[in-house]
């Protein structure tokens, strides 16, 4: 048997196009997809397919799966005719995607905890036969789970590199990152976050009454006010969280390992600690995804902190009237 080439040192997106491309000509069907489970949802981080019209970055609920069932031991990893299993037969999923047939096998890092799936997937019931690959399967499964946690040790020896060499691009008056810290640590996550699906959001923060400290009790009182609102990004985010001052009195946080739902209670907490300590502010936050980036985030999450302002400042007009 021969085996996908892989190369010694390999990044996991390049191993998964090599199994994708392998899987499509020795076991071809309609759907091949390495994927990301996270909270509720399961993310197509590479794809080979002919049949369905998916690409790498599209999602859906993993709640909707037939790989939740496969995992839960629910049902078997090669399932030639759907139809013969009941949960399968059942799964949401199947409201939108024709499917006969379905191959699923889990990814695990090396705390066994799971990654993702190695995902096979045809709109007619395949012969029996199916299930005589599954040695073949498991193999690749395992291969690709060994190249992840090579690639996810040697990222995070990166990161802490990085770290390290950013100290020098810190802004001098709050000791946060600076802009062109920023820039560069969002350059390097976005192949990072392409390759392994992570969950994250930029949150960008602009303060709303520094111009009026200034005005009112100095340009020394408005530095305070800045590196009050500094101390305060720090106390509520965590030690992974990239933080940056990227001028005059806007921030942005890049919130990593982080489902929307927990970003929107940060960014509540965040929200109320700055009004408690004084240094209110206005703050809009958006998703990282695939298909827009970390410049569609940071974009998005700029227009809706600008909106935030907006209607901070109409609200505070009509409470004037």
């Amino acid at each position: 048997m021969q085996l996908p080439a892989i190369a010694a040192g390999g990044t996991f997106d390049e191993a998964c196009a090599s199994v994708l491309s392998y899987l499509q000509t020795e076991i071809p069907m309609g759907f091949w997809s390495v994927t990301r489970h996270s909270n509720d949802r399961q993310l197509y981080l590479a794809v080979d397919e002919n049949a369905y019209g998916r690409q790498a970055g599209d999602a859906h609920r993993w709640s909707d799966s037939m790989c939740q069932f496969m995992v839960a031991g629910e049902g078997p990893q090669i399932a030639p005719d759907v139809e013969a299993v009941p949960a399968y037969a059942t799964a949401r999923v199947r409201n939108s995607l024709q499917i006969g047939a379905y191959v699923g096998l889990p990814l695990v890092q090396a705390d066994g905890a799971l990654f993702g799936t190695l995902c096979g997937l045809d709109p007619v019931a395949q012969p029996a036969e199916l299930e005589r690959h599954a040695p073949l399967l498991q193999i690749l499964a395992q291969l690709l789970s060994s190249v992840l946690q090579a690639d996810l040790m040697r990222t995070a020896a990166e990161r802490l590199a990085e770290r390290s060499a950013a100290e020098a691009e810190t802004d001098s008056l709050t000791g946060l990152f600076n802009r062109r810290a920023w820039d560069r640590f969002l350059a390097a996550e976005e192949a990072r976050y392409r390759r392994f699906g992570y969950a994250g959001s930029v949150v960008i923060l602009d303060l709303d009454s520094l111009k009026l400290v200034n005005d009112e009790h100095g340009h020394a009182a408005g530095d305070e006010h800045i590196r009050q609102a500094a101390r305060t990004i720090r106390h509520v985010t965590k030690g992974s969280d990239v933080v940056a001052r990227l001028g005059g009195d806007e921030f942005g946080i890049l919130a990593a390992d982080m489902s929307p739902q927990d970003v929107e209670q940060m960014v509540e907490w965040l929200s109320a600690e700055l009004a408690r300590d004084g240094t209110p502010g206005s703050l809009g936050h958006a998703s990282y995804t695939v298909t827009a980036g970390f410049p569609g985030a940071w974009r998005d999450a700029d227009a809706a902190m600008y909106r935030q302002k907006r209607e901070r400042r109409s609200g505070a007009v009509r409470r004037q009237i």
